[in-house]
C-alpha cells in the first residue's frame, strides 16, 4: 500500500451567512424551512448502520408553535441500547485499525457537505426544533459543527504527530490508540453543534460510539446522522438511539466495556453519573474517561470607568440571544451605582424594540424555550423574584405557553447579592443585576467569586486596565472562558476553546486539542537495535 506523512487542509472558521433580505442563502433556507414545516417525518434509530423502528412514538413539536407537528421518534428501551453497545464492539476492530488519514477524510467531508448541500436543511430543523433565529441557527448547527469537524481534523494530526525523542541505539515511538471500549455520548438540547461535536470527537480519533441526544434535539439529530452517512462514516462507528436516560445508564454503566464519557447537560445529571461509574469501577476492563460541561451561572462585572453603551448591549446579547438558553449565556450582572441609571435606561429602551415569536419571521430576534417543562421553572423563578421586597423586575417579566413556551426577556434588579436568581442557574431569558457602590470594586470581585458553585464563563468591562489585571486575577478560578470587554457568549472553534471548572465540568475544552486528548490512550515503544549480551554494568568490573 501507498503511505506517507500526511498533512490535512488547514482548517479555518467557517464564515457566517447573513441571510440578509434577497440573498441566496435566506431564499434556500426560506424553501427548507416550509419543506419541513409540510411534512411529517418518521424518525427511526441508527444501529449498526440500519434503521431500527420500535412502533413506539413520540411525537416533535416546534417550542414555538407546539399545535404543529414537525415528525415522530421511535422511541427504544434496554434492547436497543444493548444493540447499539453491541454495533460499537463489532465495528471497533476495522474502524481503529483504519489509517487516520481515511478517518480525517470521512469528517473533513462532512464539513463541506454541511458547508453546502446540508447547510439550509441542519439550520431549518434546528429552527424548527429548538427554537433559534437564523443567526443562532448559523452560527451553531452550520458554521461551529463545520469548525468542529475541520479543526478537529488538524488537531488530530497534530496529536498523532506528538512524538518523544530517542537515545543513542534506540527509537521512541508513542501511539496514539483509542480507548479500549465503546464511547457513550450523551448530548443536550441547546447546540447542535455540541451534539455532534461529543460523539464526532471521540469517533475521528478510532473510538466507536453510542450516542443518546436529548429528545428536543433529536429531529436535528437525525440530520447529523444522515450527513455522517453520506460523508462515508461506516456501519456501527456511531449508533442513536432514543431512550430514556435512566435506561440507557442501567445498560451502559454496568458494561464491562464502557470506556469513557462525554457530556454536555446539567451538573445534576453528570454528578449522579460521576457517582454510578465509581459505585462500578470494579466492572470496567479500563477506568472510564469521564469529560463532562455542565451549567453555569455566568457572571458580568462592570467596572466605573466603562462605557455604558457596550455593557448594555453585551447584557442584551449574552443574556437573551436563544433565550438564555446558552450555558455560558449571561445570568448575573454587577454594575456599579455610577452607571447603573444610563445602562438601565439603556437596556429598558432596547429591550422595548426586541421583537418575540417564531424563527420562521426572521424579523424575531427572540423565540420560545425549549419545551413547557423549562417554561414552568422559569416562569417560577421570575414569580418568586416578583415576591421578594428587595427585587424589582425592571423589564420583561411576561409569559404565555397558549400558542408556544414564550417568555419575555426579564431584567431583575436586586438589593441582595444573594437572592435566588442571583445565585441558582435558571437556563433562561432571566438577568438579575445587582448595583454595588462604585469604590467597592475589588470586594465585589470576591463576592463574584464566591456566590455560585460554577464557573464557565465570565466577563469584566472596564477603560481602566489596572481594574483588568485585578479582575483577571481575583477570578482566576471564577471561569473557564473570561471575556474582557465582550459578552461571556461565542467561543469559536479554534479561538477560545471551550469549557470551564468547579460544578461547570472538567474543564477539557472542546474546540482544542486538550478534548482530543481525552479520547486516546498512549502506548510508548521502545526499541533497541544492538542488545546487551552481558548483565554486567561497567561498575562491577574490578579497578
Amino acid at each position: 500500500m501507498s503511505t506517507g506523512f500526511f498533512t490535512t487542509p488547514k482548517p479555518i472558521n467557517e464564515p457566517i451567512l447573513s441571510y440578509a433580505p434577497g440573498s441566496k442563502e435566506r431564499i434556500a433556507l426560506m424553501q427548507a424551512i416550509a419543506q419541513a414545516r409540510s411534512e411529517t417525518r418518521d424518525i427511526p434509530m441508527y444501529i449498526g448502520g440500519e434503521e431500527v423502528r420500535t412502533g413506539i412514538k413520540k411525537r416533535i413539536a416546534p417550542p414555538h408553535d407546539h399545535q404543529h407537528t414537525l415528525g415522530y421518534y421511535h422511541e427504544g428501551g434496554k434492547t436497543e441500547v444493548e444493540q447499539a453497545i453491541q454495533a460499537a464492539l463489532n465495528a471497533k476492530a476495522q474502524w481503529a485499525t483504519l489509517p487516520w488519514e481515511q478517518r480525517a477524510a470521512i469528517f473533513i467531508k462532512a464539513a463541506e457537505l454541511l458547508a453546502g448541500p446540508y447547510r439550509a436543511r441542519m439550520n431549518a430543523a434546528t429552527m424548527l426544533a429548538q427554537s433559534k433565529s437564523p443567526f443562532q441557527a448559523e452560527i451553531d448547527s452550520a458554521c461551529e459543527l463545520i469548525d468542529f469537524f475541520r479543526y478537529n481534523v488538524a488537531f488530530m494530526e497534530k496529536l498523532y504527530h506528538e512524538q518523544p525523542e530517542s537515545g543513542p541505539g534506540m527509537w521512541n515511538r508513542l501511539e496514539h490508540r483509542p480507548l479500549e471500549g465503546f464511547v457513550f455520548a450523551l448530548t443536550p438540547f441547546n447546540f447542535t453543534s455540541i451534539a455532534g461535536n461529543l460523539p464526532c470527537a471521540p469517533a475521528m480519533l478510532g473510538n466507536t460510539v453510542v450516542w443518546k441526544p436529548a429528545n428536543t434535539q433529536i429531529y436535528s439529530a437525525q440530520v447529523i446522522m444522515e450527513l455522517l452517512m453520506e460523508a462515508g462514516l461506516p456501519e456501527g462507528v456511531i449508533n442513536l438511539v432514543y431512550v430514556e436516560g435512566p435506561i440507557a445508564g442501567e445498560v451502559i454503566f454496568s458494561h464491562p466495556d464502557f470506556a469513557g464519557i462525554h457530556f454536555t447537560g446539567s451538573t445534576g445529571v453528570f454528578q449522579r453519573i460521576w457517582k454510578t461509574i465509581g459505585e462500578n469501577i470494579q466492572r470496567y476492563k479500563s477506568y472510564p474517561r469521564i469529560v463532562g460541561e455542565t451549567g453555569g451561572k455566568d457572571y458580568v462585572i462592570a467596572h466605573k470607568s466603562t462605557i455604558p453603551a457596550q455593557v448594555a448591549t453585551a447584557l442584551i446579547r449574552g443574556a437573551f440571544e436563544y433565550q438564555g438558553q446558552k450555558c455560558s449565556a449571561a445570568s448575573r450582572a454587577y454594575i456599579p451605582s455610577n452607571l447603573w441609571p444610563e445602562i438601565k435606561e439603556l437596556m429598558i429602551k432596547e429591550l422595548k424594540t426586541v421583537k418575540m415569536g417564531g424563527p420562521e419571521d426572521f424579523s424575531n430576534f427572540f423565540n420560545a424555550v425549549i419545551d413547557e417543562k423549562a417554561f414552568d421553572k422559569i416562569a417560577s423563578y421570575i414569580e418568586q423574584s416578583r415576591s421578594n421586597p428587595l427585587c424589582e423586575i425592571v423589564s420583561g417579566g411576561t409569559y404565555d405557553k397558549s400558542k408556544g413556551y414564550f417568555i419575555a426577556p426579564t431584567l431583575i434588579e436586586s438589593k441582595d447579592p444573594m437572592s435566588l436568581t442571583m445565585c441558582e442557574e435558571i437556563f433562561g431569558p432571566v438577568l438579575t443585576v445587582y448595583v454595588y457602590h462604585e469604590e467597592n470594586f475589588e470586594d465585589t470581585l470576591s463576592l463574584v467569586d464566591q456566590t455560585s458553585v460554577y464557573a464557565l464563563t465570565g466577563a469584566v468591562f472596564a477603560q481602566d486596565r489596572y481594574a483588568i489585571e485585578l479582575a483577571s486575577k481575583k477570578l482566576v478560578n471564577a471561569s473557564g472562558n473570561f471575556y474582557i470587554n465582550d459578552k461571556p457568549t461565542g467561543a469559536v472553534v479554534g479561538q477560545q476553546p471551550f469549557g470551564g471548572a468547579r460544578a461547570s465540568g472538567t474543564n477539557d475544552k472542546a474546540g482544542s486539542i486538550l478534548n482530543m486528548l481525552r479520547w486516546v490512550s498512549p502506548r510508548a515503544i521502545k526499541e533497541t537495535f544492538v542488545p546487551p549480551t552481558d548483565y554486567r554494568y561497567s561498575f562491577l568490573l574490578p579497578d
